[in-house]
């Protein structure tokens, strides 16, 4: 078990702020999360940020996929399905788990957030 840090706490918010900005219809990667926020070797609590984050309905999780878009965080959701029916319902393609046309809908928070 993980000790008590407030610094990660802090990170998992900055993370949830980060993943809001996400448009709809658009993904983003854990890493490009972490490179944002100035932890570029932090891709992994990212994922736990996003782990996490199941009960706060504003935070869009299913927008946060790996660097080759694949849904590995799926198994995270309530069902298994439940990340790729909410990226189709976003007219976001998912075929065998992976984001279809992922670097067109790549977003980029260095590039696009604040």
């Amino acid at each position: 078990m993980t000790k008590y840090n407030p610094k990660t706490l802090d990170f998992f918010e900055q993370v949830y702020q980060v993943v809001q900005l996400i448009p709809e219809g658009r993904v983003t990667t854990y890493g490009a999360i972490a490179k944002y926020l100035g932890a570029s070797k932090s891709s992994r609590i990212v994922g736990w940020a996003m782990n996490a984050s199941h009960n706060r309905y504003e935070v869009p999780a299913h927008r946060v996929v790996n660097r080759v878009g694949l849904l590995t965080g799926k198994h995270h959701f309530d069902t298994p399905s439940l990340m790729q029916e909410l990226l189709e319902a976003e007219s976001v393609e998912v075929e065998e788990d992976k984001v279809v046309k992922f670097k067109t809908l790549f977003w980029d928070p260095s590039i696009q957030a604040l």
